[in-house]
């Protein structure tokens, strides 16, 4: 089981007695999910994406993210209720370990008992939510076990797929820029032309093209000496594209025009395309397969269940 705060460990499941008291956000079978569970549980599964409250000012988005966070509460209530229809057991000694574990992740017995107290729970609630949490997990793990793709289907798609998962033809690249409005005159643009072959005259007679594009480029790679780093066909301008890849290791091109302005484009590496390995590329098919298989187990499994109890969904009204 995966540790997180306390407040999340807690709000996962709250017993039912609490509830009782609390307006209901959601019944799964006549069982209460509270608003305050909804509430903290919200602000926990943000901060698990890394948001917060507050930031989201969309009232849509708000609305979609607090539903999804009372779909996973529903998710949960449903697989600790199935867990009990068929008899998953979960030892004493497997919770007590988990129990153990998560007082020693948070700081000791006196840190862990003081945050149950602040929850408003103790040590016997939190035991309780452990068991439920775990019997949730297997009862998960049960239902959406899938068998391993068949090696005829790793094969058909690796052969489908192999130009794709292989390294396709990339060059390492720097560049001087001119800027050239698009709307230009003809004087503009000329005068911009010399003065980048100025530069290219420079760099053929010593110094480095790093160098110059530090002291003389008009694009932002310029403090980096014009670095671009390495690239494939498809992600420059074309224009850009094709003089580069037509360059040698080493070659400076002549001056270059896309709708930025003039280019000075140095080519320090050409790597060919690499074909994959078959066997790594049929490891790799083969994990790509599973995780789609576990995927879709897990999506059918948790919408059957949905579909065979019943749900009222309060919140969304």
């Amino acid at each position: 089981m995966k540790l997180k705060t306390l407040c999340w460990l807690l709000t996962g499941w709250l017993s039912v007695g609490m509830a009782n008291n609390e307006p209901v956000a959601a019944r799964v079978n006549g069982e209460a999910i509270s608003e305050f569970r909804l509430e903290r549980f919200f602000a926990e599964y943000l901060e698990d994406q890394g948001r917060a409250v507050a930031s989201i000012r969309n009232p849509k988005a708000y609305k979609q993210l607090r539903q999804a966070a009372l779909d996973t509460l529903i998710d949960k209530e449903l697989l600790w209720q199935e867990s009990r229809k068929r008899g998953v057991k979960i030892d004493e000694q497997t919770v007590r370990e988990q129990v153990e574990q998560t007082r020693t992740a948070i700081g000791g017995t006196d840190k862990f008992l003081q945050r149950l107290q602040d929850a408003g729970f103790d040590e016997a609630s939190f035991t309780e939510y452990t068991h439920r949490e775990l019997a949730a997990q297997r009862m998960f793990a049960e239902l959406t076990q899938v068998q391993a793709p068949d090696e005829q289907t790793v094969r058909a798609f690796f052969n489908e797929h192999r130009a794709e998962m292989g390294a396709p033809e990339q060059v390492q690249a720097r560049h001087i820029l001119i800027k050239v409005a698009g709307d230009a005159d003809a004087a503009t643009v000329e005068a911009a032309r010399l003065r980048l072959m100025q530069m290219r005259a420079a760099i053929a007679g010593g110094q480095t093209f790093a160098s110059v594009a530090q002291s003389g480029s008009e694009d932002v790679t310029a403090s980096q000496g014009g670095d671009l780093g390495y690239f494939a066909r498809g992600q420059m301008v074309p224009a850009f594209e094709t003089a580069a890849f037509a360059l040698k290791s080493g070659e400076v091109s002549e001056a270059v025009r896309t709708p930025f302005g003039w280019h000075l484009i140095f080519v320090e590496n050409h790597r060919e395309a690499a074909d994959v390995p078959e066997e790594q590329g049929l490891e790799t098919v083969r994990a790509y397969l599973a995780r789609q298989q576990q995927t879709q187990a897990r999506r059918q499994v948790l919408a059957q269940l949905r579909a065979e109890n019943r749900i009222e969904r309060i919140d969304d009204d």
